[in-house]
């Protein structure tokens, strides 16, 4: 499965570095919604629970983009059924379209990220900056697979882009919720704080259970 993986991956990265669909709308939305923020808030700078909820939001809207893209091809150019007819695992498209979804994501948070703390951030992000880092990968684990099953879901229907918004929206809450708790003490005034495990932990598991979830249903989705 491996190679199969490889080359679905490969795939979705070569037309993505042809097209430039997917990843450069994702930071135009990223750095818009940080402008929009910072002329509604009327603020120069936030700090603590409103800058984590503001750098998840605007990261969740922005991966709402990417997932709304990830299976258009293959439903519009019939990759589904050469896909199917394939002696290959069928969870090999869950692993590639999630790892690539995950990529994606870790793209426009180097810029996003940097965007965030010029123009809205209030302390530096030196000191939490490692400690960010590793809230980002998790988050980005459970977006990645909660957006590649909805996707999956949704590519069926005719309204797909109002699906995927219905669906992984309450879907991904508790993983905005957790990194935001896990992140507002890394963003307060005066030096970052310890990294709450507990929500690191809640953030971690919800993941696993979503990526268990993904691979028990996946070959279903394909099917129907």
């Amino acid at each position: 499965m491996r190679s199969t993986v490889a080359a679905l991956l490969a795939k979705e990265l070569t037309l993505e570095w042809r097209t430039r669909e997917a990843v450069p709308a994702m930071v135009l939305f990223s750095i818009a919604t940080y402008v929009v923020f910072h002329f509604g808030l009327d603020r120069d700078r936030v700090v603590g629970d409103l800058a984590a909820g503001v750098l998840w939001v605007t990261l969740l809207f922005a991966a709402i983009l990417g997932i709304n893209r990830m299976f258009v091809a293959e439903h519009e150019q019939g990759g589904f059924d050469g896909f199917l007819l394939a002696p290959v695992d069928r969870t090999a498209m869950l692993i590639a379209k999630a790892t690539t979804l995950f990529c994606f994501l870790c793209v426009v948070e180097l810029v996003a990220v940097p965007a965030f703390a010029l123009l809205l951030l209030g302390p530096p992000l030196t000191q939490a900056l490692p400690q960010l880092v590793l809230v980002l990968l998790l988050t980005n684990v459970g977006i990645a697979v909660v957006g590649t099953l909805v996707a999956g879901l949704a590519i069926q229907t005719r309204a797909r882009d109002l699906i995927v918004s219905l669906l992984a929206l309450p879907l991904l809450v508790p993983v905005v919720l957790a990194a935001t708790r896990a992140a507002t003490p890394l963003l307060q005034d005066g030096g970052a704080g310890a990294l709450p495990g507990n929500w690191m932990a809640i953030l971690a598991i919800y993941d696993l259970l979503f990526a268990l979830i993904a691979y028990a249903v996946f070959d279903f989705l394909l099917e129907d």
